[in-house]
């Protein structure tokens, strides 16, 4: 079996709390594992997850609360999730806004849904919805290029972008051909079959410059493998360069913050780790060491190590008063 998507989970989450609710006398968790389609310990893990959630203040009686009897669970308190949500004037004319613009977007692809969460607003918000102060709205060119995306996904077209790739500071011309759309901590990101490198790639809507749908469909390769974006959205190829790094103890979060092959305690620095990164992407581990400035040092390897300690002695020139670094510094 795949692994979930946080949306798959999320959605069961949402869904689990009135579920319950509605069978005050308890479930089997068998039968609610069978209900939601998914192994039994995986309904555990949710369960155990759902004890952590609730209302701010997040202590007894803010948080959803169940109780197990046997192989039978039910909800005990819902920290207000099934509650109704009832909006001000205000929020629901601004929803009203909100979801009039989102229909004006070219290649919506939900437009039909939204039209329907339009009416029932519209509805609920009675005459409100009508007396707003007329406003002009404005699409900006993240949300253009997702239009354009969605339009290209929908119609099964290749799409032509002009994309900025921050590591090399340049401005690069690409057709590809788009598999899939992703909402990742806010940003969203393209995924496609990049014809001038004949690979996967994951492209960030918002260093898109400009995007068309071209005539031609979209042909990827014939059972392309898709990313699994719950293992991170960084996922180096397995050829890629090793590097290895000593990290201070002051730059440990790196190790936690970037996926990385190996992590061993140190002594040198103390309490230090010593790591191992892949990556492509040499540009993207030399700006890596040179924020961290003095917490890290590069064992390897040695070409990066050099270019890290020249980008640090020419820095130095800008200040007269500074000493000079040593030749083979890898900091």
């Amino acid at each position: 079996m795949s692994a979930p998507t946080t949306t798959e989970r999320m959605t069961r989450l949402l869904s689990l709390v009135p579920y319950l609710t509605a069978r005050p006398e308890g479930v089997p968790l068998a039968e609610v594992a069978r209900d939601f389609g998914v192994p039994e310990r995986q309904l555990r893990r949710d369960l155990e997850l759902l004890w952590m959630c609730g209302l701010p203040g997040y202590g007894p009686g803010d948080l959803i609360d169940l109780a197990f009897e046997g192989d039978r669970v039910r909800v005990t308190s819902t920290a207000g999730l099934v509650r109704p949500l009832r909006l001000t004037t205000d929020e629901a004319v601004a929803l009203v806004v909100a979801l009039r613009a989102l229909l004006e977007l070219p290649g919506l692809a939900e437009r039909e849904a939204v039209g329907r969460a339009l009416a029932k607003v519209s509805a609920a918000a009675g005459h409100a919805a009508d007396r707003g102060t007329p406003v002009t709205l404005s699409v900006d060119a993240k949300e253009q290029a997702l239009a354009v995306v969605r339009e290209g996904l929908e119609r099964g077209r290749a799409l032509h972008l002009h994309y900025y790739v921050p590591t090399r500071d340049e401005r690069t011309e690409r057709t590809v051909d788009p598999l899939r759309l992703h909402l990742v901590d806010g940003r969203w990101y393209l995924e496609a079959w990049s014809r001038e490198v004949a690979a996967v790639r994951m492209f960030r809507l918002d260093r898109i410059d400009d995007v068309r749908v071209l005539d031609e469909p979209s042909a990827p390769p014939p059972g392309v493998p898709l990313r699994d974006v719950d293992a991170g959205l960084y996922q180096p190829e397995p050829g890629a360069p090793v590097v290895r790094l000593r990290l201070s103890r002051t730059a440990r979060w790196v190790a936690e913050y970037y996926p990385v092959e190996e992590v061993r305690e140190v002594d040198d620095p103390p309490g230090g780790l010593a790591v191992a990164v892949r990556t492509a992407d040499v540009a993207w581990a030399r700006r890596l060491v040179a924020s961290l400035g003095g917490a890290v040092t590069v064992d390897e390897p040695a070409a990066l190590a050099a270019a890290v300690a020249a980008d640090a002695r020419a820095a130095l020139t800008r200040y007269p008063a500074a000493g000079q670094l040593p030749a083979t510094s890898g900091h």
